[in-house]
């Protein structure tokens, strides 16, 4: 398995932790009371997913000569 693969792989794994992030956080939402502090610690967690997300992406697309 070559690099890029196993970047693909981990790209997957996390775009999955994220969206089951973003459907508990729907479900808190729903059900009252919310735990804020506990909502915080997952949207945190989110937005540490997007950032290494959109590492991954960048990583993957082909440099572009200018």
């Amino acid at each position: 398995m070559d690099d890029d693969d196993e970047l693909r792989e981990k790209l997957i794994e996390l775009q999955s932790e994220h969206k089951d992030l973003d459907d508990i956080i729907d479900k808190m939402m729903a059900h009252q009371p919310v735990d804020f502090i506990q909502m915080q610690r997952l949207k945190k967690r989110k937005l540490i997913l997007k950032d290494m997300i959109q590492k991954i992406e960048s990583q993957l697309l082909p440099d572009i000569i200018a």
